[in-house]
């Protein structure tokens, strides 16, 4: 991955109620700092989701992608960085997880996002227009 390409990073210090029995943070956990990474960027963009609600628009989560590569731990922190595409009426979230330690890779995701207005599938058009200039618009 080329690193120039992420626009977005947040530092996240892992918590021991994430471990697991093994003393590693739960899988199902790199769910919530993925969602987390996701909702502190559209904030910061500008665009939080309670604005979003209050337009009658809704991003929600149609496929996610996870590879597990290096475990984090107790007292580790990471850095949660993201980079989006739009394809179609989809918005392709590519988020990875670092080790501040050494910079090791702890997760790689790719998560695809569509619109949800007014209650129906949508085309984004207001999260595009919102993030045009975070977006790498590949046909």
């Amino acid at each position: 991955m080329d690193k120039d390409k992420y626009i977005f990073s947040l530092e996240i210090a892992v918590r021991d109620y994430e471990l697991d029995s093994e003393g590693i943070v739960n899988n199902a956990i790199y769910l919530h700092y993925l969602e987390h990474t996701r909702h502190v960027f559209c904030t910061q963009a500008g665009y939080s989701f309670e604005q979003m609600r209050a337009d009658g628009f809704m991003p929600v989560v149609s496929k996610m992608e996870i590879t597990y590569r290096t475990p984090l731990r107790s007292g580790d922190v990471m850095l949660s960085k993201l980079w989006v595409e739009a394809r179609g009426v989809r918005f392709i979230f590519h988020q990875d997880i670092f080790n501040k330690k050494d910079d090791s890779v702890a997760v790689k995701a790719v998560v695809t996002i569509v619109a949800i207005e007014n209650g129906k599938l949508g085309r984004g058009e207001k999260l595009f227009k919102a993030f045009s200039k975070y977006l790498n618009c590949d046909d």
